[in-house]
C-alpha cells in the first residue's frame, strides 16, 4: 500500500488547512465553496453548476455508500449521475470513507475521483473552513499535494460554454408538448422530469438561436458562473419576452436560467457572499406564504428592487430573504433559483414541471403543433439526431 501523501488547502487570504490527499494526486486551483447536503455527492460532483469550483462538504463523512455504475436508461441518460463526468475541480471533506457499503456501489469515491483526475483532501477541520467562508465569503484557493508542483492559476474560461453541449440532441421524439431546453449546464434530471411527463425535448447549446426550432415552450437550465457572461442567451430570451407569437409560449427557468430571465427582462443580478448550496434551503411562495424545502446550487441572485414593471418576486429565501423566484404578470414567463427536480435533495416543488407542461400544452393547442421560433418557416427547422448514450450518475434517491 502506497504511503499517504500530505496535502494542504491554501486560500487566497493566506489561510491554510492541513490534511491528506485522496483521489487524483495532483494539485488544482478553483473557487472554494461549501455545500450543506448530507448525501448525494455523486450527483453534486457531476452537476455542471460546480464547474471550476473546489467543493467543501460540511457533513463530516463522505463516500460511505460508494459510487454506483455507469448504467444508462432507455433515453441514453445515466441512471445515477447528472452528467457524463465530474465537473467540480476538487473535493474537501473531513473524512472520506475508504470502504463503502451499498448494494449499488461498484467503486469508492477516491477511486472514482482518481479515474477522472479530480483531487481531494480529507482530514481537515471543515467546520472551521466553513465558518471562514461564511464570514469572509467564498474565495479562490488551491489544493497542494506533498511532493507535487504547486498548481498553476487556472486560465479563465467561459463557464457555460465549457459545460454546455455544442451539438443539439433530441429526446422523446414524437412526444408532446415540444420543449426547447437551452443547455447552460443542464442536469440530467431536468430532462428526465420532462420526459416522464411525455414531452419531446430538444436540448440546444446555450448560445443557439431558436429560429427554425419547433417548440411549444422553452426551458432555461441551470449552469455555472456569472449570468451576465451569457449575453447570447440573454438576447434570445429577451426576444422571447418581447411578445408576439413567440411571446405566447411559456418560458421557465431554473437556477442560472432564473438569473438569465431576470437580466433579459431588464433586472440586475449580483454575487452572493457564499451562495446557497445544499438540500435544505427554505423557500416561501409569496402567493400562499407556504414554505418549501428545496435543493439549491447557485452563487448569484436577482436584485428584487431592480425588477421592472410587469414582474414580481415569486419566491423568497426563508433564511436571508433573497429572491428565489420571479414571474411576469403579463405573460407565461417564470423562473426559480432552486431545483424542483432535486437530485440530490427534496422534490417537493416538482409540481412546477407540471405547471410548465400544462402551459406548454395550452400553447400547442392554441398555436398549433408546429410552433416555430420567431416566425421561421418549416423548411428552416433544425435537424436533430437522437442523443448518443452518455455515461454519468443520478441522484439522491438511494
Amino acid at each position: 500500500m502506497s504511503r499517504r501523501k500530505r496535502a494542504r488547502l491554501v486560500l487566497e487570504d493566506g489561510a491554510q488547512f492541513e490534511g491528506w490527499s485522496f483521489g487524483a494526486p495532483s494539485g488544482i486551483e478553483g473557487e472554494v465553496v461549501f455545500t450543506t447536503g448530507m448525501a448525494g455527492y455523486p450527483q453534486s460532483l457531476t452537476d455542471p453548476s460546480f464547474f471550476g469550483q473546489i467543493l467543501v462538504n460540511t457533513y463530516p463523512l463522505v463516500g460511505n455508500y460508494g459510487i454506483p455504475g455507469d448504467e444508462v436508461d432507455a433515453s441514453g441518460l445515466s441512471r445515477h449521475f447528472e452528467s457524463s463526468r465530474i465537473w467540480a475541480s476538487g473535493l474537501v471533506v473531513s473524512e472520506a470513507c475508504a470502504l463503502p457499503s451499498h448494494y449499488a456501489s461498484v467503486r469508492s469515491l477516491a477511486a472514482w475521483m482518481e479515474s477522472q483526475g479530480v483531487p481531494g483532501i480529507e482530514g481537515i477541520d471543515t467546520r472551521a473552513l466553513t465558518i471562514r467562508l461564511r464570514e469572509r465569503g467564498v474565495m479562490r484557493g488551491s489544493i497542494r499535494i506533498e511532493g507535487r508542483p504547486s498548481p498553476e492559476p487556472a486560465a479563465s474560461a467561459h463557464a457555460v460554454d465549457s459545460v454546455s453541449r455544442h451539438e443539439p440532441a433530441l429526446y422523446g421524439a414524437g412526444g408532446s408538448p415540444k420543449v426547447a431546453l437551452v443547455d447552460c449546464g443542464a442536469k440530467n434530471n431536468i430532462i428526465r422530469c420532462l420526459l416522464a411527463r411525455g414531452a419531446e425535448v430538444r436540448v440546444l447549446p446555450w448560445n443557439a438561436a431558436l429560429e427554425g426550432v419547433e417548440y411549444d415552450g422553452v426551458f432555461l437550465s441551470n449552469g455555472p458562473g456569472d449570468p451576465k457572461a451569457c449575453t447570447k442567451t440573454i438576447a434570445t430570451v429577451r426576444r422571447l419576452l418581447a411578445g408576439g407569437s413567440a411571446g405566447d409560449r411559456p418560458v421557465f427557468g431554473i437556477c442560472l436560467g432564473a438569473q438569465i430571465m431576470a437580466l433579459a427582462a431588464g433586472a440586475d443580478t449580483y454575487k452572493l457572499p457564499y451562495g446557497h448550496r445544499g438540500q435544505n434551503q427554505p423557500c416561501i411562495d409569496a402567493s400562499t406564504s407556504r414554505c418549501y424545502v428545496t435543493s439549491q446550487n447557485h452563487g448569484y441572485a436577482v436584485r428584487a428592487e431592480s425588477l421592472p414593471a410587469g414582474w414580481e418576486v415569486w419566491f423568497t429565501n426563508g433564511n436571508d430573504g433573497t429572491v428565489e423566484g420571479i414571474r411576469s404578470t403579463r405573460g407565461p414567463f417564470s423562473a426559480v433559483q432552486f431545483h424542483p427536480e432535486g437530485c440530490p435533495g427534496p422534490r417537493d416543488t416538482e409540481f412546477l414541471f407540471d405547471d410548465f407542461m400544462a402551459r406548454a400544452r395550452a400553447s400547442a393547442a392554441r398555436l398549433g403543433s408546429s410552433n416555430l421560433g420567431f416566425g421561421s418557416t418549416p423548411g428552416a427547422a433544425l435537424a436533430l439526431a437522437k442523443a448518443p448514450a452518455s455515461t454519468g450518475i443520478q441522484g439522491g434517491q438511494r
